[in-house]
């Protein structure tokens, strides 16, 4: 498996047991289309549908030195392009549209961002909600 799907499955995982612990409610993971894929779906406990976005980078056992300049600055979330925002948009708007019933039982829906930057032992997690394009 190559070493960014692996970071990245860990990263969901992470995530996952983050919202857990928040009192989200996961639906479903990776729930892929031909043109994009939400990394989890999830239910807050105000009843709102959340759409979330997952951002992994592996700092583990990397020692920085001058040709790493600016890398150590580096944060998950600036991978997050406004192309990839707004395909993300439209991936989860087409979910919410195929599943009116759902939508319809919950209190609307937003996209949340998880950003984790895994360190030696320990990760660190930022969440954002409702981002925007």
């Amino acid at each position: 498996m190559k070493t960014n799907v692996k970071t990245g499955n860990i990263g969901e995982i992470k995530a996952a047991k983050y919202l857990k612990k928040k009192g989200y409610k996961i639906l479903m993971t990776n729930v892929l289309y031909k043109w994009g894929e939400i990394d989890i779906v999830a239910k807050e406990k105000d009843g709102t549908l959340v759409f979330i976005e997952v951002k992994t980078l592996n700092k583990r056992g990397h020692k920085f030195n001058v040709r790493d300049e600016g890398m150590a600055d580096l944060k998950p979330e600036d991978n997050l392009t406004f192309s990839k925002m707004k395909k993300l948009k439209k991936t989860c708007s087409f979910f919410a549209n195929e599943n009116p019933n759902l939508i319809r039982s919950l209190k609307g829906w937003r996209i949340d961002l998880i950003s984790l930057t895994i360190l030696d032992k320990n990760c660190l997690i930022r969440h954002y909600q409702n981002i925007e394009v």
